[in-house]
């Protein structure tokens, strides 16, 4: 990393923290190494990972909550550097995620955790809380009925007033068909964590260096793999300011310094 690079302040957009004791101080020595001076969490360990991997592939659910709060005393304990996401579940009613959405600066929905499409009724329940109380929602899309990016693409194009983050930069490794699909759609943005260069490299050229959001998936990946992807882009000082840091801050209504 040079020292310019070092200069530029960088937000990672997506972010898993598993409610054990050790995970919040082994994130934010990651962060220190990697120069991450932000990042937005959300619960992670909702279940095993080989239980994770077996629902993407054949379909499956569960109806437990995620630790939302574990997620916000790591946060509070964090002095600002950690940013609380609200992990719902479409299992339960709506007023779940309102009573609790002033603590959280935005909203998660997980098709692959929870086995509900973006087509449900019971997300729409959800998206209108997000609406309301003006949070962003965040999503991993599937190749599944009712959970693909023209699923999310129907969804955002009923809730203009709302942005939605599609995870992972869309299914898969080299998912050019999910920036085509979104394209159309200013209130949709693309979290860059797991696609190939040439998608992120696609993604800025065709939507615009204004709807990228640089995310890690950390600790499932480590964050300077993700942040050499970034570099190896070749984007100008505006550009990177953009995607690494000033969107997210928009979208979170945070102030922009450091």
């Amino acid at each position: 990393m040079s020292v310019a690079e070092a200069a530029r302040p960088v937000l990672d957009f997506h972010v898993r923290l598993a409610p054990v004791p050790q995970a919040p101080g082994r994130l934010l020595a990651t962060m220190d190494e990697c120069g991450i001076g932000r990042a937005v969490v959300c619960a992670g360990g909702t279940m095993p990972l080989a239980q994770l991997s077996r629902f993407l592939v054949e379909g499956g659910n569960i109806e437990s909550d995620a630790d939302n709060d574990a997620v916000l005393r790591a946060c509070a304990a964090s002095d600002g550097r950690l940013i609380p996401f609200f992990f719902a579940n479409p299992h339960r009613d709506p007023e779940h995620y309102r009573r609790a959405a002033a603590d959280f600066r935005g909203m998660e929905i997980s098709p692959a955790v929870h086995g509900i499409g973006l087509d449900d009724p019971r997300t729409a329940g959800l998206v209108d809380v997000a609406r309301e109380v003006g949070h962003s929602v965040y999503t991993v899309c599937l190749e599944r009925s009712g959970s693909r990016v023209a699923d999310l693409v129907s969804l955002a194009t009923r809730y203009p007033e709302v942005t939605f983050v599609l995870g992972h930069a869309g299914i898969g490794n080299i998912d050019l068909y999910a920036v085509e699909l979104i394209a159309p759609l200013r209130n949709v943005l693309l979290e860059t964590s797991g696609g190939y260069t040439i998608v992120a490299r696609t993604a800025v050229d065709q939507l615009g260096a204004d709807r990228l959001l640089f995310g890690s998936e950390a600790p499932l990946q480590h964050p300077e793999v993700e942040l050499t992807k970034l570099r190896r882009l070749g984007l100008d000082d505006d550009a990177w300011q953009k995607i690494a840091w000033r969107n997210a801050c928009r979208l979170l209504g945070l102030e922009e310094t450091r």
